[in-house]
């Protein structure tokens, strides 16, 4: 059996590695049009910076190593222009023909570049290869640039914004959506904005791109912004033309079975180049991710060697490095649940990253969505400490179908340099539970005008800083002052992060009144929010 892999990248590697691993016999050949086969790319904007600081770490694999350890071909700098379904040949831009028996196609996506005045100036660069990288490297080393502007706040703009300020360059980041990274919600968002003003990252949202002289950009506002050095982050598109040719079936991406087949069974396809089913909706996505791309060139081997593996829809679990700050999200936020229609709870809550009498303890932002039956829809944890592990217990149990009371159940490890006997997994289960049960009645940031507003926290608290026209009565006090708080007003407690508004609203609620909420988060999420508004 001849197999033939177009595109080295994440799926083309892991299907050529998995499938020698089944069968050593197989002739196996990947075909690569760029210089470099297996790389990191998700390394890049590290590498640009020199936190990465030598460019073969970024070389999972080579040629001769894919030849002396696995005895595949690969063929680099060569690109197929061609598929001839019917006599399963391959043509290549050289004219050479090469049969096949079972082809994969990995060709990834390519970096969106819209055609806007100037788009293709000097120094304008995108960030998809390490050759791209390379040119930003030696364009800093040559030009000396000192203001960059990131076009795009996806996870590749924040990470390249990131790392061109920690070069000293004076850095912007211009995205016509009203926020950065599409995939969070309004708090985690907020906190995010935060961290990148701190690191004196400007950002201009709201605000296209409408044309580059070379010195400045035009936004369609008009205002105009100075650069040296522009990164373009706009996005990426599924590489598609090669299956369109071919007559394979194709959306936005390759449409592929849960076997990774395409409309043509002997054609596999996988990476970033395919739609496959979102977790939640079951609709058709697309999800740019290497871990994705990796299990499904795992499971296309499983399939050519007759395994009858399947892919089981996809998440979007992702996570961010922004300075000290991590931020992470699994399934839908809002915006997607609203969009999709779907009728979904929600919770915030501010918990500690491990035992808060152990030192260095760092509270963690986890918001959480769900349905009316406790179905995890999606969440986000925003911290500096431990965020990668409470969004994987997340994506573990909805990727069990597991509810939030499997949540409040998680039997996690503990000692007090790594959580807390009830870890933040569990607290935010509890908290939906509440919610659920009754128990409790959230508020967040938009509920906040037009009700009545009672700071729970001790006097002093209080005098330091509130919320605007907000009444204080201590949670001490509260039995006692109960006939101060109106009967046809909604109720909003607050406190510092959300627990002792919530004990404040049981005491009311136990009290006969109904009408009562406690905003999650409290002051801190308050103040982030806040502060992101300030310009």
């Amino acid at each position: 059996m001849k197999v033939i892999i177009i595109g080295g990248g994440a799926c083309g590697a892991s299907t050529a590695a998995r499938l020698r691993r089944l069968d050593n016999q197989a002739e196996i050949v990947i075909i690569e049009k760029t210089d470099h086969v297996s790389i990191a790319n998700c390394g890049l904007p590290y590498y640009c910076s020199n936190i990465i600081d030598q460019r073969e770490k970024l070389l999972v694999s080579s040629p001769q190593r894919f030849h002396d350890l696995l005895d595949v071909t690969v063929h680099l700098n060569n690109e197929v222009t061609e598929i001839d379904r019917q006599g399963k040949n391959v043509i290549l831009k050289n004219g050479q023909k090469m049969s096949y028996d079972k082809l994969i196609l990995s060709t990834g996506a390519e970096p969106l570049r819209p055609d806007i005045p100037g788009i293709n100036g000097t120094n304008i660069f995108t960030v998809r290869t390490i050759s791209d990288v390379d040119a930003i490297k030696d364009f800093i080393r040559s030009k000396k640039p000192q203001t960059a502007v990131v076009v795009g706040g996806g996870f590749i703009g924040v990470e390249m914004a990131e790392n061109l300020a920690q070069l000293g360059l004076s850095t912007t980041i211009v995205d016509a959506a009203g926020q950065i990274l599409a995939p969070f919600g309004f708090e985690a968002v907020a906190m995010m904005q935060n961290e990148l003003k701190r690191h004196n990252i400007k950002l201009v949202l709201s605000n296209g791109v409408d044309s580059f002289s070379g010195k400045e950009i035009e936004l369609k506002s008009g205002e105009k912004i100075p650069y040296d050095l522009v990164v373009l982050a706009i996005g990426v598109k599924p590489e598609i033309s090669l299956a369109q040719k071919a007559g394979l079936d194709t959306n936005r991406g390759i449409c592929v079975n849960e076997f990774m087949q395409t409309s043509d069974p002997d054609i596999y396809a996988g990476g970033d180049n395919v739609e496959i089913n979102d977790f939640i909706t079951n609709a058709p996505t697309l999800i740019p991710l290497a871990g994705p791309a990796n299990r499904q060139g795992r499971i296309i081997a499983d399939n050519i060697f007759g395994l009858k593996s399947s892919y089981k829809k996809s998440q979007g679990t992702a996570i961010i490095k922004i300075f000290d700050l991590t931020a992470a999200c699994v399934g839908h936020n809002e915006k997607q649940l609203n969009n999709d229609k779907i009728l979904y709870f929600k919770t915030l809550t501010f918990s500690r990253s491990h035992a808060g009498y152990y030192p260095d303890a760092e509270f963690l932002m986890t918001k959480l969505m769900f349905d009316k039956n406790g179905k995890i829809l999606g969440a986000q944890v925003v911290g500096k400490e431990g965020v990668d592990k409470r969004i994987d217990v997340i994506a573990t149990v909805m990727r069990n179908n597991g509810t939030i009371q499997d949540l409040v159940d998680a039997e996690l490890c503990y000692a007090p340099p790594y959580s807390s006997a009830k870890d933040p997994v569990n607290i935010i289960g509890m908290t939906a539970d509440n919610i659920l049960k009754g128990f409790l009645k959230p508020a967040f940031f938009s509920d906040l005008p037009d009700s009545f507003l009672i700071d729970v926290r001790p006097r002093e608290s209080f005098r330091m800083k509130s919320i605007p026209k907000a009444k204080n009565i201590p949670v001490a006090d509260l039995k006692n002052r109960i006939n101060d708080i109106p009967t046809d007003k909604k109720i909003i407690l607050f406190c510092d992060t959300g627990f002792t508004s919530y004990v404040a609203a049981r005491i009311l609620m136990q009290n006969g009144r109904e009408n009562v909420y406690s905003f999650m988060g409290g002051m801190k999420m308050y103040s982030e929010i806040e502060e992101n508004m300030e310009k």
